[in-house]
């Protein structure tokens, strides 16, 4: 319980650091948008960009070369989508995804988020290119639902906070599936084919041929990512597969690394303390045997765990805030404050804040009352509602799949920031609710016991 623990507050802290720099990379992309500099905020997203040799090029989409937009959208965001793969991975296999029992609640309770948000879309919009949109108010945001609750810090009860994480898991796992299954375009099956014989090789390097070579697996990953985007199938789906390919087993156990560590420190004699300061020059024979440590580490830790951890701040400090900067900012000149009262951002606005906030306290009190689950320890179903009105942040993968809806059509564009408009809005607002909900809810004292 004490790892299980110590790994949430870990990942609370990294998901708050993240949040604090997407709200300052969205702030900026507004006031970018709307100022002197928007000509060259627009304009720099269409600059091409290529990683060519020869006549091939790497980033290229069926012989023309992505903007700097599609590139972030497409190529980096497929790196976000590798990592939460990584992370699915992880708890299908340890976590709160490897037991019915402890995935139900949560499970349950993201599909009530998925399905009401969705419902109440196709309820308000009008029309059928506005309807293309529908999943947009599935997405919740992790990086600012579980960055909120970090605020609380040790008022928050652990079953809470893995009733979020895993009920955010499960979310991801929806979008994931929503645009494989609806945004994708039309597909040239033997680029798919090939990149199905890809992911085969890294599935059988992986699972029989015990590869743990990181290296293997990100070359080929490239490789069945470019097949994806050239086959019609969004290439962020590439990056999920790859990842589940990735191997969990490390190549040493830990009870040989602790001999082998015991082993080669034997070597070191004992002395006495070292002055501060004062050199102290290892011998070849020294230095060897620490390189045998420091070997030994790298096979002690899985390739999954090792990507994972190393990929977190890329993504959080760089991907994200990257495709925040570049997809956040609207042009309010082009938009009236009325917009959020009708069409695309009444419809977002509301699956966000009301659909999202219904949904998962629905499904979970369903869920509890048909007894099928109980609630966790030292949770109540007052948190339960606040963490249900942090769900409507969608933020980040939101606004990911309102460019998979408008932003590829020629008259996409006023859609598009109607959309924008709804998530900005109906983030906000669920973010607010969220916190006071919670922060009246969560209890004042902590019992050191329930940490």
């Amino acid at each position: 319980m004490k790892d299980t623990i110590y790994a949430l507050r870990k990942s609370l802290q990294n998901y708050a650091n993240g949040g604090y720099v997407l709200i300052g990379v969205t702030i900026l992309a507004m006031i970018m948008a709307n100022s002197g500099l928007s000509n060259y905020y627009f304009s720099w997203w269409n600059v091409p960009v290529s990683l060519q040799i020869g006549n091939f090029n790497l980033f290229s989409h069926h012989g023309e070369a992505m903007t700097l937009m599609q590139f972030i959208n497409d190529a980096l965001m497929a790196i976000f989508f590798f990592s939460v793969g990584l992370e699915i991975k992880r708890e299908v296999l340890v976590g709160e995804l490897s037991s019915i029992k402890k995935a139900l609640l949560p499970v349950v309770a993201a599909i009530g988020g998925i399905i009401v948000p969705i419902l109440i879309f196709r309820l308000i919009a009008d029309g059928d290119v506005a309807l293309r949109g529908s999943a947009i108010p599935m997405a919740t945001d992790i990086a600012f639902t579980l960055g909120i609750l970090s605020i609380f810090g040790k008022r928050v009860p652990i079953g809470l906070k893995i009733f979020l994480a895993t009920l955010a898991v499960a979310d991801d796992i929806g979008g994931i599936l929503a645009i494989a299954i609806f945004y994708s375009s039309s597909i040239l099956a033997y680029y798919l084919y090939y990149a199905i014989g890809l992911l085969l090789i890294l599935w059988i390097g992986g699972y029989y041929l015990k590869i743990n070579s990181k290296m293997f697996y990100i070359f080929i990953g490239i490789a069945v990512w470019f097949l994806f985007l050239n086959s019609g199938i969004h290439p962020t789906i590439a990056g999920v597969l790859v990842a589940f390919c990735i191997p969990a087993h490390p190549m040493m156990k830990t009870t040989k690394f602790i001999e082998k560590i015991r082993e080669n420190i034997a070597h070191f004699p004992v002395s006495k303390n070292q002055k501060k300061g004062e050199t102290n020059i290892l011998t070849k024979e020294q230095l060897n045997f620490l390189k045998c440590v420091e070997s030994a580490s790298d096979k002690v830790i899985s390739p999954l765990q090792d990507l994972e951890d190393t990929l977190h701040p890329v993504v959080n400090y760089l991907v994200i805030p990257l495709f925040a900067f570049a997809n956040a900012g609207i042009a309010l000149g082009n938009v009236q404050i009325f917009d959020i009262f009708h069409g695309v951002s009444l419809a977002v606005f509301m699956g966000l804040f009301i659909g999202k906030f219904v949904g998962i306290l629905s499904f979970a009190y369903l869920a509890v009352k048909t007894h099928w689950v109980s609630l966790p320890h030292g949770v109540t179903w007052k948190m339960i509602a606040g963490v249900s009105a942090l769900g409507g942040i969608g933020f980040t993968v939101s606004m990911f799949i309102a460019n998979l809806s408008y932003g590829n059509m020629s008259d996409g564009s006023i859609f598009l920031n109607q959309a924008k408009l709804g998530i900005l809005i109906g983030s906000l607002t669920s973010g607010i609710l969220g916190y006071v909900l919670l922060n009246i809810f969560l209890p004042k004292e902590v019992d050191e016991e329930d940490l």
